[in-house]
């Protein structure tokens, strides 16, 4: 089976509101060919939000993704279309570090009146899925590859940086799931 690792970054604010008005502003996956990888492709996109067009400061802070970067993007139902075709056909699970990526991939599909790709259902939500296996509290990403000990790659809060360090943990998850799949 293929996974696809994604990772999300989307509007903020420093006081928290309605999840309802984060839009994504960056879309990073990595595809695994099989639940022990290797890495065979990776995609990376800003996207230009429409509700709320212009970063907060704290977004800015903590993404480090720039006003310019967001202006100069492709709108998100492009933006999901390259992705879409960037994954290729069935089948394929998607992976994230919790379950918030698949949330705000449905509320974008709804903001834009497009409907969810129905691959995207099939989906495995990773830090659940380490603790769970681990027997542990669920934790951030980042605590996570410290507990494995894997060093933190690239820069965090930036989509395909992250989703290349979940890919590191989806390597030790994913086998584990697949063989208890397999005897269920």
């Amino acid at each position: 089976m293929r996974y696809v690792v994604v990772d999300l970054e989307a509007t903020c604010w420093e006081e928290r509101g309605s999840p309802e008005r984060m839009e994504i502003i960056e879309i990073g996956a990595v595809l695994l060919m099989s639940s022990r990888g290797p890495v065979e492709r990776e995609f990376g996109s800003f996207v230009r939000p429409v509700e709320s067009p212009l970063l907060s400061d704290f977004c800015t802070r903590l993404t480090s993704i720039r006003q310019q970067d967001v202006d100069d993007a492709a709108t998100f139902p492009e933006v999901l279309l390259r992705f879409v075709d960037w994954i290729g056909g069935e089948p394929f699970v998607l992976a994230s570090w919790g379950a918030y990526d698949l949330e705000q991939l449905r509320r974008d599909c709804r903001r834009h009146g497009l409907a969810l790709p129905a691959g995207f259902e099939r989906h495995v939500n990773l830090k659940q899925e380490y603790a769970r296996l681990h027997g542990v509290a669920p934790m951030g990403m980042k605590r996570g590859l410290a507990r494995e000990g894997i060093p933190l790659a690239g820069t965090h809060h930036r989509g395909l940086d992250d989703a290349r360090n979940i890919a590191k943990l989806a390597v030790i998850v994913l086998p584990q799931v697949e063989a208890e799949a397999s005897h269920a």
